[in-house]
């Protein structure tokens, strides 16, 4: 299978309510639940995915190599990325929370260790701070709890189509979100 050299970056975790919402309480809307084991016990982890997450994931494919790039655990995340792609066809890569820089607080994403040009990769997350090291390779998108109304990812998808042949996405992502270049 051909792999585009164009990557985008996506993120899901635990609280970072972009592609979907996860708790640990009881949802009787919950669209599926799984087991994560921590602290010495089972817990069941209650998900819904985004409003168009299934689109918005098929489109992006499409476009782009998708990477999941998550400052959650990987016990967590790596069951929760095979409940979403079970058959691996939009997610080609997974990076967790091992790969994140412990800073100020707070996890963030070097985009560095993607290994890749980073004039080809745009990440997407509902937590800026996480993209700090790399802002103008960052596209911003609200948090998202259970709006079953919310239409952000598919807001997102013309954007996204901008940057298809970009020979740099950083110039056109800082002009769009207003970033300093």
């Amino acid at each position: 299978m051909y792999v585009d050299d164009r990557l985008l970056k996506c993120n899901v975790a635990m609280r970072a309510e972009t592609l979907v919402h996860s708790t640990l309480e009881h949802r009787d809307d919950a669209d599926f639940t799984f087991t994560v084991f921590f602290n010495m016990k089972e817990h069941p982890v209650y998900v819904k995915r985004r409003p168009h997450l299934q689109t918005f994931l098929e489109r992006v494919a499409e476009m782009f190599e998708v990477v999941i790039f998550t400052a959650s655990q990987s016990i967590y995340a790596a069951q929760l990325l095979d409940i979403l792609d079970p058959c691996a066809k939009f997610i080609s890569r997974r990076v967790y929370r091992e790969s994140c820089i412990f800073l100020d607080g707070s996890y963030t994403k070097d985009l560095t260790v993607l290994g890749v040009d980073l004039a080809k990769v745009a990440i997407i997350d509902n937590t800026p701070q996480v993209f700090r090291l790399q802002v103008n390779n960052g596209i911003p998108i609200k948090s998202w709890f259970d709006d079953p109304s919310d239409s952000a990812l598919i807001s997102l998808l013309p954007f996204l189509e901008t940057l298809v042949n970009a020979d740099d996405v950083r110039p056109i992502i800082a002009k769009k979100f207003g970033y300093k270049e």
